[in-house]
């Protein structure tokens, strides 16, 4: 479990991120921060493309940025997300399913914490298990 202060940390670098989303199409801008086991901070933000389909979430793009810097083990995750041009608080965005699936890869359905930004001091947060209580992961496909 992390510490309220460092969930507030989260909440204000998943909003800080928010503001780099590129959402031509949706305007609906969403920016994430990922904490990984060794404490380091991932940034993302949601890209959006004319075609829909190459779009990707805020979650997922922080979430590769680690992977391709080596890490693979991941305490908790902030989304903060809005129409473009809303003030704080936000109302809680919650991750897609497709995030979810990504975050049950990588991260304990147990232990990883989601938490949805409203503000720096406005947040709830979840397990992931709770989120996607019947994730398909790599146990699955043991014999």
């Amino acid at each position: 479990m992390i510490s309220e202060e460092n969930k507030r940390e989260l909440c204000r670098m998943a909003i800080e991120a928010r503001e780099k989303a590129y959402s031509p199409y949706s305007h609906f801008n969403v920016g994430a921060a990922l904490l990984t086991a060794d404490d380091e901070i991932y940034q993302g933000c949601n890209i959006e493309n004319s075609s829909y389909t190459p779009t990707i979430c805020a979650e997922r793009t922080a979430i590769f940025k680690a992977v391709s810097e080596g890490k693979r083990d991941f305490k908790a995750i902030a989304i903060a997300g809005a129409a473009e041009g809303a003030e704080l608080p936000f109302k809680p965005c919650p991750p897609c399913g497709v995030c979810r699936q990504v975050m049950t890869e990588f991260c304990s359905p147990d232990d990883f914490e989601v938490i949805l930004a409203q503000s720096e001091d406005i947040f709830t947060s979840y397990k992931l298990r709770d989120l996607l209580p019947l994730g398909f992961g790599s146990e699955n496909l043991e014999s």
